[in-house]
């Protein structure tokens, strides 16, 4: 660790000296990263149990869709606000907080005795997650002071996080066939209880400043629910929740242009490179988080392949995406943002085309190898599409503008869902192509707002 006269900031000092001898910083970024870990992996380790869900508790297609959405929505929606919590309470109790209240979540998951009560806990479950995903990164930031050795965790970090993408539905296959589909829940007791041990070496954060935007939290969340129960439920109760949605909406931007603190600066849009970047990465979580959602239902109700099997056929699409945006990284350190955004959002529209071949008859390797383009089209286009987000705001308002991203994809990812799934209950090959054709239609309007990004360079910093 760095003596104090590395350190011209204040405030770096200040925290070096309460962090100093008092803790490791390897085992601050190991708690952090198994946080991170553990609420990146369950966004997706569920998908492949849904059909076990159904089985054991009901509630049809729908249902299902809730069960995923419950945690993306309430995850994305209270991660406009989790931030400025994280500092308000100490990055160190938020964490504690978020890690304790996800692991007795996950119990009530593993105990619900029908739908409504697991929904119910998943919604818990992603408000939790929200809580934990920016104080798992102050942690990080606070345990390394030097420039270098922090940049290093950070990526260890962020890796973590594609490890646990990657390795969620093989997974949630091997948990519901081994054990039941209580296991995806069960299973984040022990690894809760060993990140909440591990905080205990790490330091009480300070806590700072940070106002709260309460009435765009809470017109937020109205507006996205509203809106993903229409699209869910649709007819005469979907209708009047559309309308609740689009009221919602309108009443959270006049709140949020009076807010001298608004949960989503609705000034950042101006800036055409904010536009594009938030659209791209809304239609790469639309892509992947559908597709996943999907082809879980298709291994298994339409082609009756075991949980464990469908895990298994997402391996090839899921453990590439590490080293995609490791590429896509030195690409846009060399060539610009702009190169491979293009490269994989192209690469991601002809793999969403190449899926259309899928039918009930395709072997299930040959589906596997073919969801593989549009993975990695996806994998090279988020790092890039990050780096121009925060290549297009001033540094003092990355953090907000990095949160603003990831709340977009996951909310994107949610509607993904709810959208496809209501595709596909009307017949699932019909409903499955034409959720390919509108994946690959919002990649072909990214494309080419993307396109017109020329001359924007890779920030150097």
């Amino acid at each position: 660790m760095p003596t104090k006269e590395t350190v011209s900031n204040p405030e770096l000092s200040a925290i070096e000296g309460e962090l100093k001898g008092h803790h490791s910083p390897a085992l601050v970024l190991f708690a952090a990263l198994l946080g991170f870990a553990l609420i990146t992996l369950d966004a997706s380790v569920v998908n492949v149990a849904l059909p076990a869900i159904g089985s054991a508790l009901g509630g049809g297609l729908s249902g299902l869709q809730w069960v995923v959405d419950a945690y993306t929505l309430a995850f994305a929606a209270l991660m406009l606000s989790t931030g400025a919590f994280a500092d308000r309470a100490g990055a160190s109790r938020a964490y504690a907080l978020g890690i304790a209240v996800f692991t007795l979540a996950s119990a009530a998951c593993g105990l619900a005795p029908d739908l409504p009560a697991l929904i119910g806990a998943r919604v818990v479950q992603g408000a939790a997650a929200a809580a934990v995903l920016p104080a798992s990164l102050s942690l990080v930031r606070q345990a390394y002071t030097d420039p270098a050795r922090r940049a290093r965790a950070v990526a260890a970090w962020a890796a973590g996080g594609s490890v646990a993408v990657a390795l969620g539905p093989v997974a949630g296959g091997a948990l519901t066939t081994a054990w039941d589909w209580r296991g995806i829940f069960f299973i984040n007791l022990p690894l809760g209880a060993v990140a909440l041990a591990l905080l205990l070496r790490a330091p009480r954060s300070q806590r700072r400043p940070a106002p709260l935007d309460l009435p765009g939290q809470l017109t937020a969340v109205l507006a996205l629910t509203a809106l993903t129960f229409a699209v869910i439920e649709g007819g005469t109760a979907g209708i009047a929740a559309f309308v609740v949605a689009v009221a919602a909406a309108v009443l959270f931007v006049r709140v949020e242009r009076r807010q001298p603190h608004p949960v989503v600066p609705l000034g950042l849009f101006r800036d055409r490179a904010v536009r594009v970047a938030v659209a791209a990465g809304a239609a790469c979580s639309v892509a992947f988080y559908g597709m996943v959602f999907v082809f879980s239902l298709f291994f298994q109700q339409v082609q009756g392949r075991s949980a464990l099997y469908t895990g298994l056929m997402f391996l090839p699409m899921s453990g590439l995406i590490a080293v995609t945006n490791v590429v896509s990284g030195k690409l846009a350190g060399r060539y610009g943002p702009r190169l491979p955004m293009l490269l994989g959002q192209a690469l991601a529209l002809v793999g969403l085309l190449g899926l259309l071949r899928v039918d009930a008859g395709t072997p299930a390797a040959a589906v596997a190898a073919l969801l593989v383009p549009m993975a990695l089209g996806c994998a090279l286009t988020v790092p890039p599409l990050t780096a121009v987000m925060l290549d297009a705001v001033p540094a003092e308002r990355a953090g907000l503008a990095a949160g603003v991203l990831n709340a977009a994809r996951q909310v994107a990812g949610g509607l993904g869902i709810a959208v496809f799934g209501a595709l596909v209950a009307g017949g699932f090959v019909a409903g499955l192509r034409a959720s390919l054709i509108l994946g690959a239609a919002l990649f072909a309007v990214t494309f080419a707002l993307s396109f017109r990004l020329a001359g924007r360079p890779a920030r150097r910093a």
